[in-house]
């Protein structure tokens, strides 16, 4: 699969088809705009859809998961054994995202793509390890550029497998303990801000945690010097296995004409790649929710998507995202199921 070759493939959105929806929205029994950001998520939806009367009734949270060699430097408060703990959690449906999925009507779908544990093995679980965690981006690059475009691809074949077999919203979940390390070295490539002003305590890091991560991040960008003009080098070089396969993700969706739907700042930072390497997949994402970790509002910004909801979660997983799934659906509702004037018998002129 040439990258290249996928990103002439983008279509714009389908302007007429907006229109038209801008025009139903106009029509139904209320007054015009008094549904807000539900009536824009529509027209958007039927932009990127064709369709006037856009359905994602069939939903799903794809976790990818991966380890981060920088774990090393002392990043993170959890050990990088929670991550194959977690992935068996999802996979038996004990976490938040298994649970706020089950309230949407979601299906949760979870990906190996570089957990380092080679006994990681479960019916349910898609094995597509690229390797065994990505290495330490302090001493060099965090993976080569023939990895980086493998997990890519692995995104891109999940979400167009998924979409195939009738998906037609997708999200992007995550699990990979230290992955805000990458993250946010992602974002100060393609920001001017203060390290501080990015860098969070992601699971629970103390001051001097805080201090050693972004010590880390400064480290690896000396050591790499990923060039921003090529995102696939910083994803190389200092991002992630689950990163680049959620890269991918928004990639393949926005490829089939499919809304995706952003969790955190960890897929703000895939998200970011992804409109690096094709700038028209913006159109095709859905910014769930603002996180509580710093650099999300900023990845946000960068990119220049705005979040519906502002609910102090910093949990991952696609948790944001799930949650966001029931807004999303309800304005497709609004659409297909609220009466125009005529079809109520209401007439607003005397």
């Amino acid at each position: 699969m040439n990258i290249d070759n996928l990103v002439k493939n983008i279509k714009p959105l389908d302007r007429s088809a907006m229109e038209k929806a801008e025009d139903r929205l106009n029509n139904l029994v209320k007054p015009q705009g008094s549904l807000g950001v539900l009536e824009d998520l529509v027209i958007q939806l039927a932009g990127i859809t064709g369709d006037t009367i856009p359905r994602v009734e069939n939903k799903m949270v794809v976790v990818m998961a991966g380890d981060h060699g920088v774990v090393e430097e002392g990043v993170s408060a959890a050990p990088q054994s929670v991550t194959p703990q977690m992935v068996y959690n999802f996979l038996h449906g004990g976490a938040g995202i298994n649970v706020l999925a089950r309230c949407a009507g979601a299906k949760v779908k979870v990906v190996d793509v570089g957990v380092a544990d080679e006994t990681l093995v479960h019916q349910n679980l898609i094995s597509r390890k690229v390797r065994l965690a990505t290495a330490n981006m302090t001493k060099g690059p965090a993976m080569s550029r023939e990895e980086a475009l493998q997990a890519l691809k692995i995104g891109i074949e999940i979400a167009e497998g998924e979409i195939d077999q009738g998906i037609n919203l997708l999200a992007t979940g995550e699990m990979g303990i230290g992955n805000t390390t990458p993250s946010s070295a992602i974002l100060a490539v393609y920001s001017h801000a203060d390290l501080s002003t990015i860098v969070g305590p992601g699971v629970g890091l103390n001051d001097a945690g805080v201090q050693r991560k972004i010590k880390a991040i400064k480290t690896a960008l000396i050591v790499n010097q990923p060039d921003a003009t090529d995102p696939i080098e910083v994803l190389a070089k200092v991002g992630g296995l689950e990163l680049a396969a959620m890269a991918g993700l928004i990639l393949g969706s926005a490829l089939r004409q499919v809304p995706v739907v952003l969790d955190g700042f960890i897929s703000g930072a895939a998200a970011l790649i992804a409109c690096k390497i094709a700038p028209q997949v913006k159109d095709y994402i859905i910014a769930s929710h603002l996180s509580e970790e710093p650099g999300h509002k900023l990845v946000l910004d960068t990119i220049g998507l705005e979040p519906m909801l502002r609910m102090r979660m910093r949990l991952g997983e696609g948790t944001g995202a799930a949650l966001a799934f029931n807004i999303i659906e309800a304005a497709t509702r609004i659409m297909s199921e609220m009466a125009t004037f005529e079809e109520a018998g209401v007439i607003m002129e005397e």
